[in-house]
């Protein structure tokens, strides 16, 4: 396909690469670089600048009055994020809560939601799960005093090994889609099989979040967690999302550290010595809201609100599925051929992925990551990539493979 058809493509199906700021290319013969590791990182709006110079205005004009007063009061600011968020996810407002940090979060949830008991002790993961993940579930085997190399499992087939081993399983902790090969997993069979098992199932929807519709209420996990740096472009180290389903949100037997922010916001400052947390997923909060971390989630939320996940999924697609074409026949794609089976990103089996990824970089301007030994992943991003970026992709991998 030539580089005019790309350009064709785009005049009819341009996306929204006007909101962002695009980085300028290291390599190549273009000016702005051709960015596919919104995966790892999202590009900035360009409305996040204004946005959080607005927020930060309060503070310099208001001073502490600013927690009360002001355009976006700080006492009830992480409230503007849990309505768009729980749309994002298909979950109910009660469901949701903006906080902390993926993995943080992912410890508070299994504080709630993995009490081993008798054989009941095992963690179920994904055989390629994300490394931190792994960590996360080892460290708190060992907490309960168990063995992490026993009792946390990586299987390739989560529901066999439930139909076969699921007497034994205390939590299912599966990433939505895999951060290696970009398999969008089954949630709601897994979820399914994972409950009929009697186990209790959590997800971390780290590359599911902004990627692929998800309807978290009605597929009834337990819990889900997510981050908002990576497909919600809210900046390095950004805050991240935390689901619970609404059965759990009046159940007194869960345990949850709490903290100043897990109280009852109406009566918070009556300064009470003992905690009365509300019935939604704001209980698992502790400590009170970073304002100028939330303010750019705040900005991606309302972006997303306004073009809507089944626009960005149905571009996602024919984006990919561009790319793939470009690819066929010549480069080795790991990720599953079935739109349905995947989100954005494609993974290829190349030699020297970390070596590769620089050169496309250095000398053509095209952004990828890599993943050691031989995965390179392209993630062309529904909201500002284009079909001239994937065209550049191809030609630069042609070149150097």
């Amino acid at each position: 396909m030539s580089e005019d058809d790309a350009r064709r493509r785009d005049a009819e199906d341009p996306g929204h690469r006007s909101l962002f700021l695009i980085p300028p290319a290291q390599g190549g013969n273009h000016e702005e670089c051709a960015y596919f590791a919104g995966n790892s990182l999202g590009l900035q709006p360009r409305a996040t600048r204004d946005e959080l110079l607005s927020d930060l205005d309060s503070w310099a004009t208001l001073g502490v009055e600013g927690h009360m007063d002001g355009g976006r009061p700080w006492v009830r600011y992480n409230e503007l994020l849990t309505e768009p968020a729980a749309r994002l996810v298909g979950a109910l407002p009660e469901e949701t809560v903006v906080m902390n940090t993926l993995t943080v979060n992912l410890h508070l949830l299994m504080v709630s939601f993995y009490r081993p008991r008798g054989e009941r002790t095992r963690i179920l993961i994904e055989e390629s799960a994300f490394p931190s993940d792994r960590y996360a579930v080892r460290s708190h085997v060992r907490f309960h005093g168990l063995d992490p190399d026993l009792d946390v499992v990586a299987t390739a087939d989560p529901p066999a090994y439930l139909a076969a081993e699921g007497d034994k399983v205390a939590l299912v902790l599966l990433g939505g889609v895999n951060y290696l090969t970009g398999e969008l997993l089954d949630i709601p069979r897994i979820t399914r099989a994972g409950h009929a098992a009697g186990a209790k199932v959590g997800w971390d929807l780290a590359h599911a979040a902004g990627n692929v519709p998800l309807e978290l209420h009605a597929w009834g996990p337990d819990f889900g967690a997510w981050c908002t740096y990576k497909y919600l472009n809210s900046g390095p180290g950004a805050l991240g999302g935390v689901f619970v389903h609404q059965r759990h949100l009046d159940d007194p037997s869960i345990q949850r550290f709490e903290g100043w922010w897990s109280t009852e916001p109406d009566t918070r400052f009556r300064m009470d010595p003992v905690c009365a947390p509300p019935k939604s997923a704001d209980a698992w909060q502790i400590s009170n809201p970073p304002v100028y971390a939330m303010s750019p989630v705040r900005t991606s939320l309302e972006l997303f609100d306004r073009v809507g996940m089944t626009e960005l999924r149905a571009r996602s697609v024919r984006l990919t599925a561009y790319l793939e074409s470009l690819l066929d026949g010549w480069c080795t794609v790991v990720t599953p051929r079935a739109p349905e089976r995947r989100g954005c990103q494609l993974s290829l089996r190349v030699p020297d992925a970390d070596g590769l990824s620089r050169r496309l970089s250095r000398a053509h301007g095209v952004i990828a990551d890599s993943r050691n030994p031989d995965i390179l992943r392209l993630a062309p991003t529904p909201l500002y990539s284009t079909y001239h970026d994937c065209w550049r992709a191809a030609e630069a991998l042609r070149k150097e493979l």
